[in-house]
């Protein structure tokens, strides 16, 4: 059974950083991607970032590029993705989620397996 388990949210003052966390399990993680998403209030869930294990290759939203890093350790079973200068607007709920086959990485119903979410707010 596939389970990704976030972590590593919090709340934050306008400028600082947070590392998220995604604990993967049930899969080859070898053999993966791995997207992050958020939903604030009253919005859609929106595609962050996302890392595939087939070339290496990380995506990001323009609204987080250059802020935010996306990076894996395969030896535990681990994305993480490292927010700096946060702002405001960053404030939402990030989940992780896995997909085995992925061609849009921002597009949610790629992903087959989701977290259960860890809040984000950033005050300024």
């Amino acid at each position: 059974e596939v389970q990704l388990v976030e972590s590593g949210g919090g709340l934050v003052q306008a400028g600082g950083s947070l590392r998220l966390s995604c604990a993967a399990s049930g899969f080859t993680f070898d053999d993966y991607a791995i997207g992050w998403f958020r939903q604030a209030p009253g919005k859609e869930r929106e595609g962050v970032s996302c890392i595939s294990s087939s070339d290496g290759s990380t995506y990001y939203a323009d609204s987080v590029k250059g802020r935010f890093t996306i990076s894996s350790d395969n030896a535990k079973n681990t994305v993480y993705l490292q927010m700096n200068s946060l702002k405001p607007e960053d404030t939402a709920v990030y989940y992780c989620a896995e997909a085995s086959i992925l061609q849009r990485w921002w597009d949610r119903d790629e992903y087959d397996y989701w977290g259960q979410g860890t809040q984000v707010t950033v005050f300024s």
